[in-house]
């Protein structure tokens, strides 16, 4: 009997993966800033799925993951996908400090809750949503890139110290490209668009094969390879 907290579960590649997981045959306890919209997931197996209101941004949301967790009975992997994220080239200060406290404050309260409770209680995995974002400074979305660059790294560090303290806590960190869901609605066309569905399914495979690190999908992956290997120099004059 496996259980699993998804925050951020209401739509998009949330919804994909609890719908997933839950054929799989796990105890779900879901969780979004509106919960009547979690009540669909809830009927399609009311005896296996427990829904809480969470606002990653608010001071309480720690303390309401844990009651979350207790009223799952426990929990073997925690998900995380909440996050915001808007192209903001005039740099208007209430995105770029809304991105910040939700991508990297909120982001920061749920996954150090969801590594206490698993130190405490032993072993556990913890998977989270970040993004190719993070690869590179991109000027469309400054604040969105530069949190998911420290969502990278903030996991990477929780994986090194809980192996230098001998903690059976697994890391996976997903690092999907342009998906089409409401976070990227509007009126401007992004490239190489992936479908939820797809990109659901390739996330609960890397789950179950305890992944450290994916990129979704294998386009996505050659291009932060490049990107990668772009100097700075020549970085700052492209375009995008």
């Amino acid at each position: 009997m496996k259980r699993v907290v998804v925050i951020g579960a209401s739509s998009g590649i949330g919804q994909q993966v609890a719908k997933l997981l839950l054929d799989k045959g796990y105890y779900l306890g879901i969780a979004a800033r509106r919960q009547d919209r979690l009540l669909a997931l809830k009927q399609l197996a009311p005896d296996r799925v427990v829904t809480a209101a969470i606002d990653v941004t608010a001071e309480d949301a720690d303390l309401r993951l844990r009651s979350l967790i207790d009223e799952l009975g426990g929990m073997d992997l925690y998900f995380h996908v909440s996050g915001i994220g808007k192209q903001n080239r005039t740099l208007t200060s209430d995105i770029e400090l809304d991105t910040v406290n939700t991508n990297g404050k909120g982001f920061t309260r749920m996954i150090g809750e969801a590594y206490r409770y698993f130190a405490e209680h032993g072993e556990g995995h913890i998977a989270a949503i970040t993004s190719i974002a993070g690869t590179k400074g991109l000027g469309p979305a400054p604040s969105y890139s530069a949190t998911k660059a420290m969502q990278n790294v903030y996991l990477q560090a929780l994986e090194q110290q809980a192996n230098a303290r001998g903690l059976k806590i697994r890391f996976t960190d997903i690092r999907p490209g342009f998906v089409d869901t409401d976070l990227l609605s509007g009126d401007y066309r992004y490239p190489l668009m992936l479908k939820p569905d797809n990109v659901a399914r390739q996330i609960v495979k890397a789950i179950d094969n305890k992944r450290h690190v994916v990129v979704v999908d294998w386009k996505y992956a050659i291009l932060t390879a490049l990107w990668r290997r772009l100097p700075r120099a020549l970085w700052r004059h492209l375009k995008i």
